[in-house]
Protein backbone atom coordinates (compact mmCIF):
# COMPACT_ATOMS: atom_id res chain seq x y z
CA UNK A 1 0.00 0.00 0.00
CA UNK A 2 0.86 3.40 -0.71
CA UNK A 3 0.23 5.17 2.83
CA UNK A 4 -1.32 8.64 3.32
CA UNK A 5 1.44 9.73 5.02
CA UNK A 6 4.88 8.24 6.32
CA UNK A 7 7.05 9.85 9.31
CA UNK A 8 10.25 11.47 7.97
CA UNK A 9 12.96 9.95 10.77
CA UNK A 10 16.28 8.36 10.12
CA UNK A 11 19.38 7.41 12.21
CA UNK A 12 19.85 10.99 13.63
CA UNK A 13 16.42 11.23 15.85
CA UNK A 14 16.90 7.94 16.37
CA UNK A 15 21.20 8.72 17.88
CA UNK A 16 19.20 11.63 19.56
CA UNK A 17 16.58 9.69 21.58
CA UNK A 18 19.82 7.08 22.63
CA UNK A 19 21.98 10.20 23.78
CA UNK A 20 18.97 10.98 26.17
CA UNK A 21 18.60 7.66 27.24
CA UNK A 22 22.47 6.82 28.09
CA UNK A 23 22.38 10.58 29.82
CA UNK A 24 20.00 9.25 32.65
CA UNK A 25 18.02 12.21 32.44
CA UNK A 26 15.25 11.33 30.28
CA UNK A 27 11.79 13.23 31.81
CA UNK A 28 11.49 17.19 31.22
CA UNK A 29 14.64 19.09 31.14
CA UNK A 30 17.29 20.63 29.45
CA UNK A 31 16.41 19.21 26.34
CA UNK A 32 12.69 20.28 26.35
CA UNK A 33 14.11 24.02 27.02
CA UNK A 34 16.08 23.76 24.05
CA UNK A 35 13.72 22.75 21.54
CA UNK A 36 11.25 25.63 23.25
CA UNK A 37 13.56 28.22 22.29
CA UNK A 38 14.80 26.84 18.67
CA UNK A 39 10.58 26.20 17.89
CA UNK A 40 9.48 30.07 19.37
CA UNK A 41 12.77 30.68 16.81
CA UNK A 42 11.12 29.13 14.18
CA UNK A 43 7.78 30.01 14.38
CA UNK A 44 8.69 33.58 15.09
CA UNK A 45 6.85 33.52 18.79
CA UNK A 46 8.50 35.24 21.48
CA UNK A 47 8.41 32.21 23.84
CA UNK A 48 7.84 28.73 23.42
CA UNK A 49 6.00 25.99 26.19
CA UNK A 50 6.29 22.44 25.04
CA UNK A 51 3.26 20.35 26.37
CA UNK A 52 2.09 16.67 25.77
CA UNK A 53 0.22 17.11 22.67
CA UNK A 54 -1.56 19.82 20.95
CA UNK A 55 -4.91 18.96 22.10
CA UNK A 56 -3.41 19.84 26.41
CA UNK A 57 -1.89 22.73 24.69
CA UNK A 58 -5.27 24.08 23.67
CA UNK A 59 -6.71 23.30 27.04
CA UNK A 60 -4.09 25.27 28.60
CA UNK A 61 -4.91 28.27 26.40
CA UNK A 62 -8.34 28.15 27.20
CA UNK A 63 -7.76 27.67 31.01
CA UNK A 64 -5.04 30.82 30.95
CA UNK A 65 -8.14 32.91 29.30
CA UNK A 66 -10.26 32.03 32.55
CA UNK A 67 -13.04 30.39 30.10
CA UNK A 68 -16.00 28.74 31.89
CA UNK A 69 -19.63 27.74 31.99
CA UNK A 70 -21.39 30.22 30.64
CA UNK A 71 -19.21 31.72 28.14
CA UNK A 72 -19.05 30.80 24.42
CA UNK A 73 -16.04 30.33 21.71
CA UNK A 74 -16.52 30.33 18.52
CA UNK A 75 -14.98 27.24 16.22
CA UNK A 76 -15.07 25.82 12.70
CA UNK A 77 -17.01 22.37 13.16
CA UNK A 78 -14.66 22.06 10.56
CA UNK A 79 -11.85 20.70 12.26
CA UNK A 80 -10.75 17.60 14.23
CA UNK A 81 -12.88 16.78 17.39
CA UNK A 82 -10.19 18.57 19.65
CA UNK A 83 -10.96 21.97 18.61
CA UNK A 84 -14.39 21.36 19.66
CA UNK A 85 -13.10 19.05 22.83
CA UNK A 86 -11.17 21.69 24.85
CA UNK A 87 -13.94 24.20 24.76
CA UNK A 88 -16.56 21.50 26.56
CA UNK A 89 -13.10 21.05 28.90
CA UNK A 90 -13.40 23.98 30.70
CA UNK A 91 -17.25 24.34 31.07
CA UNK A 92 -17.78 27.01 28.25
CA UNK A 93 -20.05 26.19 24.96
CA UNK A 94 -18.84 25.95 21.42
CA UNK A 95 -20.12 27.74 18.87
CA UNK A 96 -19.94 26.39 15.41
CA UNK A 97 -19.36 28.79 12.11
CA UNK A 98 -18.95 28.01 8.56
CA UNK A 99 -15.54 28.07 6.72
CA UNK A 100 -14.77 29.52 2.90
CA UNK A 101 -15.36 26.78 0.73
CA UNK A 102 -11.99 27.05 -1.12
CA UNK A 103 -9.65 26.76 1.97
CA UNK A 104 -11.42 24.78 4.55
CA UNK A 105 -10.74 27.87 7.31
CA UNK A 106 -12.98 30.31 9.42
CA UNK A 107 -12.65 33.74 7.69
CA UNK A 108 -14.13 36.96 9.27
CA UNK A 109 -17.17 36.87 8.11
CA UNK A 110 -18.07 33.19 8.95
CA UNK A 111 -17.35 34.27 12.83
CA UNK A 112 -18.82 37.16 12.70
CA UNK A 113 -22.54 35.44 11.96
CA UNK A 114 -22.17 33.61 15.23
CA UNK A 115 -20.92 36.10 17.44
CA UNK A 116 -23.20 36.64 20.67
CA UNK A 117 -22.78 38.54 24.10
CA UNK A 118 -21.62 35.96 25.80
CA UNK A 119 -18.82 35.32 23.35
CA UNK A 120 -14.96 35.65 24.46
CA UNK A 121 -13.11 33.86 22.57
CA UNK A 122 -12.50 32.78 19.17
CA UNK A 123 -10.75 29.23 18.23
CA UNK A 124 -8.96 29.73 14.46
CA UNK A 125 -7.72 26.40 12.94
CA UNK A 126 -4.61 27.14 10.37
CA UNK A 127 -6.55 23.60 8.88
CA UNK A 128 -4.31 21.44 7.02
CA UNK A 129 -1.55 23.89 7.27
CA UNK A 130 -3.43 26.31 5.36
CA UNK A 131 -3.05 29.67 6.62
CA UNK A 132 -6.31 31.52 7.87
CA UNK A 133 -6.54 35.09 6.77
CA UNK A 134 -5.14 36.23 10.26
CA UNK A 135 -5.59 40.12 9.93
CA UNK A 136 -8.79 40.30 9.17
CA UNK A 137 -9.86 37.92 11.57
CA UNK A 138 -7.72 39.61 14.58
CA UNK A 139 -9.47 42.70 13.76
CA UNK A 140 -12.74 41.36 14.03
CA UNK A 141 -11.68 40.07 17.37
CA UNK A 142 -10.13 43.08 18.37
CA UNK A 143 -13.34 45.06 17.10
CA UNK A 144 -15.46 42.55 19.84
CA UNK A 145 -12.59 42.73 22.87
CA UNK A 146 -12.66 38.69 22.61
CA UNK A 147 -9.54 36.39 22.26
CA UNK A 148 -8.27 34.56 19.63
CA UNK A 149 -6.13 31.34 19.51
CA UNK A 150 -4.44 30.06 16.98
CA UNK A 151 -4.79 25.88 16.53
CA UNK A 152 -2.08 25.70 14.71
CA UNK A 153 -1.80 22.06 14.75
CA UNK A 154 -0.74 21.30 11.17
CA UNK A 155 0.75 24.57 10.77
CA UNK A 156 4.44 24.33 11.54
CA UNK A 157 6.02 25.73 8.27
CA UNK A 158 3.24 28.08 6.60
CA UNK A 159 3.33 31.63 6.50
CA UNK A 160 1.11 34.67 6.30
CA UNK A 161 2.12 37.56 4.40
CA UNK A 162 5.64 36.68 4.51
CA UNK A 163 6.42 35.56 8.12
CA UNK A 164 5.47 32.76 10.28
CA UNK A 165 1.52 31.69 10.23
CA UNK A 166 1.09 31.85 13.86
CA UNK A 167 4.06 34.69 14.90
CA UNK A 168 1.59 37.72 16.47
CA UNK A 169 -0.52 35.45 18.13
CA UNK A 170 -0.87 35.63 21.50
CA UNK A 171 -1.94 31.97 22.16
CA UNK A 172 -0.80 29.39 19.62
CA UNK A 173 -0.73 25.59 19.88
CA UNK A 174 1.23 23.11 17.57
CA UNK A 175 1.21 19.65 16.73
CA UNK A 176 3.70 17.27 16.46
CA UNK A 177 1.79 13.70 16.28
CA UNK A 178 3.27 11.27 13.30
CA UNK A 179 1.04 12.75 10.70
CA UNK A 180 2.46 16.31 11.05
CA UNK A 181 5.23 17.33 9.29
CA UNK A 182 7.67 17.71 12.42
CA UNK A 183 7.22 14.94 15.11
CA UNK A 184 8.15 13.66 18.02
CA UNK A 185 5.58 10.73 18.28
CA UNK A 186 3.36 12.27 20.69
CA UNK A 187 3.99 16.02 22.08
CA UNK A 188 2.94 19.84 21.18
CA UNK A 189 3.77 23.36 22.16
CA UNK A 190 2.32 26.57 23.00
CA UNK A 191 3.77 29.66 21.50
CA UNK A 192 3.12 33.41 22.83
CA UNK A 193 4.39 36.97 22.99
CA UNK A 194 3.55 37.79 26.26
CA UNK A 195 6.31 36.63 29.18
CA UNK A 196 4.55 36.12 31.73
CA UNK A 197 1.80 33.74 29.82
CA UNK A 198 4.70 31.85 29.22
CA UNK A 199 5.80 31.59 33.06
CA UNK A 200 1.83 30.64 33.90
CA UNK A 201 1.79 27.91 31.08
CA UNK A 202 4.90 26.37 32.08
CA UNK A 203 3.64 26.21 36.14
CA UNK A 204 0.27 24.71 34.77
CA UNK A 205 1.91 21.84 32.90
CA UNK A 206 3.43 21.10 35.82
CA UNK A 207 1.19 20.46 38.71
CA UNK A 208 1.33 24.17 39.08
CA UNK A 209 4.92 23.99 41.04
CA UNK A 210 6.57 26.68 41.73
CA UNK A 211 9.72 25.89 40.72
CA UNK A 212 10.07 22.91 38.02
CA UNK A 213 11.87 19.58 38.83
CA UNK A 214 14.78 19.97 36.38
CA UNK A 215 15.48 23.67 38.00
CA UNK A 216 15.82 22.27 41.39
CA UNK A 217 17.77 19.97 40.27
CA UNK A 218 20.28 22.70 38.27
CA UNK A 219 20.58 24.68 41.62
CA UNK A 220 22.21 22.01 43.39
CA UNK A 221 20.27 23.33 46.51
CA UNK A 222 17.77 22.26 48.56
CA UNK A 223 14.50 24.23 47.37
CA UNK A 224 11.12 23.21 48.30
CA UNK A 225 8.41 23.62 45.77
CA UNK A 226 5.57 25.03 46.45
CA UNK A 227 2.16 24.08 44.58
CA UNK A 228 0.22 27.84 43.45
CA UNK A 229 -2.98 26.64 42.35
CA UNK A 230 -5.23 23.47 40.79
CA UNK A 231 -3.37 22.43 37.37
CA UNK A 232 -2.03 19.86 35.47
CA UNK A 233 0.38 17.34 34.05
CA UNK A 234 1.23 18.18 30.73
CA UNK A 235 4.66 17.63 29.99
CA UNK A 236 7.42 16.26 27.17
CA UNK A 237 9.86 14.54 27.90
CA UNK A 238 13.31 15.32 27.01
CA UNK A 239 13.44 12.32 24.17
CA UNK A 240 10.60 13.61 22.52
CA UNK A 241 12.69 17.14 22.64
CA UNK A 242 15.94 15.72 20.99
CA UNK A 243 13.90 13.87 18.36
CA UNK A 244 12.28 17.35 18.26
CA UNK A 245 15.28 19.37 17.37
CA UNK A 246 16.52 17.32 14.76
CA UNK A 247 13.36 17.13 13.16
CA UNK A 248 13.32 21.17 13.47
CA UNK A 249 16.43 21.37 11.40
CA UNK A 250 14.78 19.42 8.51
CA UNK A 251 11.80 21.47 8.54
CA UNK A 252 12.42 23.43 5.75
CA UNK A 253 14.10 20.80 3.06
CA UNK A 254 10.30 18.82 3.99
CA UNK A 255 8.33 21.46 3.32
CA UNK A 256 10.55 22.39 -0.08
CA UNK A 257 9.98 18.53 -1.00
CA UNK A 258 6.33 18.96 0.19
CA UNK A 259 5.18 22.14 -1.95
CA UNK A 260 7.05 20.15 -5.03
CA UNK A 261 5.03 16.96 -4.33
CA UNK A 262 1.59 19.52 -4.64
CA UNK A 263 2.80 20.99 -7.80
CA UNK A 264 2.99 17.87 -9.16
CA UNK A 265 -0.61 17.13 -7.93
CA UNK A 266 -1.13 20.80 -9.56
CA UNK A 267 -0.07 19.30 -13.13
CA UNK A 268 -1.71 16.39 -13.07
CA UNK A 269 -5.01 16.20 -10.90
CA UNK A 270 -6.77 18.55 -13.99
CA UNK A 271 -6.93 15.92 -15.92
CA UNK A 272 -10.11 14.60 -13.43
CA UNK A 273 -12.84 17.19 -15.04
CA UNK A 274 -14.15 19.32 -12.34
CA UNK A 275 -12.04 18.16 -9.35
CA UNK A 276 -10.85 20.85 -7.04
CA UNK A 277 -7.90 20.46 -4.93
CA UNK A 278 -5.99 22.63 -2.49
CA UNK A 279 -3.54 25.74 -3.10
CA UNK A 280 -2.25 28.76 -1.96
CA UNK A 281 -4.20 31.20 -0.88
CA UNK A 282 -3.28 34.72 -2.25
CA UNK A 283 -2.24 36.15 1.28
CA UNK A 284 0.83 33.48 2.29
CA UNK A 285 1.46 29.72 1.58
CA UNK A 286 0.56 26.22 3.29
CA UNK A 287 3.07 23.83 4.09
CA UNK A 288 0.77 21.15 2.24
CA UNK A 289 0.27 19.57 5.68
CA UNK A 290 -2.57 17.36 4.19
CA UNK A 291 -3.31 17.44 0.31
CA UNK A 292 -7.20 17.74 0.09
CA UNK A 293 -9.35 16.99 -2.75
CA UNK A 294 -13.00 18.06 -3.46
CA UNK A 295 -15.10 15.57 -6.06
CA UNK A 296 -17.10 17.18 -8.52
CA UNK A 297 -20.68 16.89 -7.46
CA UNK A 298 -21.16 15.20 -11.20
CA UNK A 299 -19.75 11.94 -9.70
CA UNK A 300 -21.98 9.77 -7.73
CA UNK A 301 -19.77 8.06 -6.01
CA UNK A 302 -19.78 8.67 -2.16
CA UNK A 303 -16.22 9.40 -1.01
CA UNK A 304 -16.12 5.98 0.77
CA UNK A 305 -16.86 4.54 -2.74
CA UNK A 306 -14.12 6.15 -4.22
CA UNK A 307 -11.61 5.48 -1.22
CA UNK A 308 -12.68 2.18 -1.15
CA UNK A 309 -11.56 1.20 -4.83
CA UNK A 310 -8.18 2.94 -4.67
CA UNK A 311 -7.62 0.87 -1.68
CA UNK A 312 -8.11 -2.29 -4.26
CA UNK A 313 -5.52 -0.23 -6.42
CA UNK A 314 -3.07 -0.34 -3.44
CA UNK A 315 -3.78 3.21 -2.33
CA UNK A 316 -4.50 4.20 0.96
CA UNK A 317 -6.38 7.76 1.22
CA UNK A 318 -8.55 8.98 3.84
CA UNK A 319 -11.65 11.27 3.87
CA UNK A 320 -11.69 14.59 4.42
CA UNK A 321 -11.68 16.98 7.30
CA UNK A 322 -14.49 15.87 10.10
CA UNK A 323 -17.20 18.01 10.99
CA UNK A 324 -17.18 17.94 14.69
CA UNK A 325 -21.48 19.11 14.73
CA UNK A 326 -22.86 15.54 12.64
CA UNK A 327 -20.42 13.13 14.96
CA UNK A 328 -21.97 11.63 17.65
CA UNK A 329 -20.17 13.16 20.72
CA UNK A 330 -22.17 16.35 19.40
CA UNK A 331 -24.43 15.91 16.91
CA UNK A 332 -27.90 15.61 19.47
CA UNK A 333 -26.58 18.84 21.37
CA UNK A 334 -28.36 22.37 20.83
CA UNK A 335 -25.10 23.61 19.30
CA UNK A 336 -25.07 21.30 16.38
CA UNK A 337 -29.10 21.53 15.91
CA UNK A 338 -28.78 25.10 15.44
CA UNK A 339 -25.39 25.12 13.26
CA UNK A 340 -25.95 26.19 9.64
CA UNK A 341 -22.78 24.99 8.13
CA UNK A 342 -23.33 24.42 4.30
CA UNK A 343 -19.86 24.68 3.26
CA UNK A 344 -18.12 22.50 6.04
CA UNK A 345 -21.51 19.80 5.52
CA UNK A 346 -19.75 19.91 1.65
CA UNK A 347 -16.64 19.84 2.00
CA UNK A 348 -16.95 16.85 4.95
CA UNK A 349 -19.46 14.80 2.66
CA UNK A 350 -16.90 15.17 -0.89
CA UNK A 351 -13.37 15.91 0.29
CA UNK A 352 -10.68 13.31 0.65
CA UNK A 353 -7.08 13.35 1.53
CA UNK A 354 -4.56 11.70 -1.10
CA UNK A 355 -1.19 10.79 -0.10
CA UNK A 356 2.03 12.85 0.15
CA UNK A 357 4.77 12.27 2.06
CA UNK A 358 9.08 12.55 1.47
CA UNK A 359 9.95 9.82 0.28
CA UNK A 360 7.11 9.45 -2.73
CA UNK A 361 8.38 8.38 -5.72
CA UNK A 362 7.24 9.55 -9.03
CA UNK A 363 5.83 5.81 -10.01
CA UNK A 364 3.83 6.59 -6.40
CA UNK A 365 2.58 9.82 -7.57
CA UNK A 366 1.47 8.38 -11.18
CA UNK A 367 -0.35 5.30 -9.39
CA UNK A 368 -2.25 7.44 -7.61
CA UNK A 369 -3.54 9.91 -9.79
CA UNK A 370 -4.25 6.89 -12.10
CA UNK A 371 -6.31 5.23 -9.18
CA UNK A 372 -8.23 8.20 -8.14
CA UNK A 373 -9.07 9.05 -11.76
CA UNK A 374 -10.08 5.28 -12.36
CA UNK A 375 -12.60 5.79 -9.46
CA UNK A 376 -13.99 9.03 -9.99
CA UNK A 377 -15.43 7.72 -13.45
Amino acid sequence: MIPVIKPFLGEEEALAAAEVVRSGWVAQGPRVGEFEKQFALAQGAGHGVAVSNCTTGLHLAMHVLGLSAGDEVVIPSFSFIATTNVVRYVGATPVFCDVDPNTGNVTAETIAAVITPRTRAVIAVHQGGMPFDVDSVQALCDEHGIQLVHDSACAAGSTYKGKPVSSTANLAAWSFHPRKLLTTGEGGMVTTNDADLAVRLRKLREHGMSVSAADRHAQGSVKLEEYEEVAFNYRMTDMQAAVGLIQLSKLDGVIARRRELAERYHKLLPEIEGLRFVTDPEYGTTNYQSFWVVLPDSVEKSVVDVLTEMSAKGISGRRGIMAAHLEPAYAGTDEAQRAELPATEHLTRRSLILPLFHQMTDAEHDQVVAALAGAVK
